[in-house]
């Protein structure tokens, strides 16, 4: 059954101020912002093509194009300097938010190979969601490309929750597919 996020969000307060004593539609949590990063890290001095590759392949799966982001200290043991590029973030807001998060609970997470559901533990206790996706193939723009350059990536849907089990109500009620 396919959800639609945005109409899940609008009806949230209706299903949940019984069960937490909402009294006013505001109070019912909201979601904020969904926050993608990619870790590129070393792999940049082998390749320098690396992050050129992850840029594009998270502006088609996103609609977006990330900013690259750079290391805030130097550390020696990693051969690491300050300001060097280890990564990169996209955060979607508003249309691009709701189109994301509609492909990745109706999409994505059903091509995900022997995909079970994702654990309780994810929510944590601001009422945020953190989950790790290990292959960026399971995306439909960039499953046909090459297999060799497979990465994951760490999304994270930030909401205005006060607590895990108001957050893990309202994640329920948008459709997340927990265990």
């Amino acid at each position: 059954m396919v959800k639609d996020v945005k109409k899940q969000e609008k009806e949230a307060y209706k299903l949940l101020k019984d069960k937490f004593g909402f009294k006013n539609a505001l109070e019912a949590p909201r979601l904020v912002k969904v926050v993608i990063n990619v870790g590129t890290g070393s792999a940049i001095k082998k390749d320098s093509k690396r992050t050129a590759l992850v840029i594009d392949r998270l502006t088609k799966i996103t609609g977006q194009k990330p900013a690259t982001r750079g290391a805030k200290k130097s550390i020696a043991g990693f051969k690491l300097r300050q300001g060097e590029e280890i990564g990169v973030i996209v955060t979607l807001r508003s249309k691009m938010m709701y189109g994301f998060l509609n492909k990745l609970f109706n999409v994505a997470f059903p091509r995900t190979k022997d995909f079970r559901g994702i654990s309780r533990k994810v929510v944590d206790n601001v009422g945020n969601l953190t989950l790790g996706i290990k292959e960026h193939t399971i995306f439909p723009e960039t499953h046909d490309e090459e297999l060799r350059d497979v990465f994951g990536f760490a999304v994270t849907i930030a909401t205005t929750a006060k607590n895990k089990e108001t957050a893990e109500a309202f994640f329920e009620i948008l459709g997340v597919p927990f265990r």
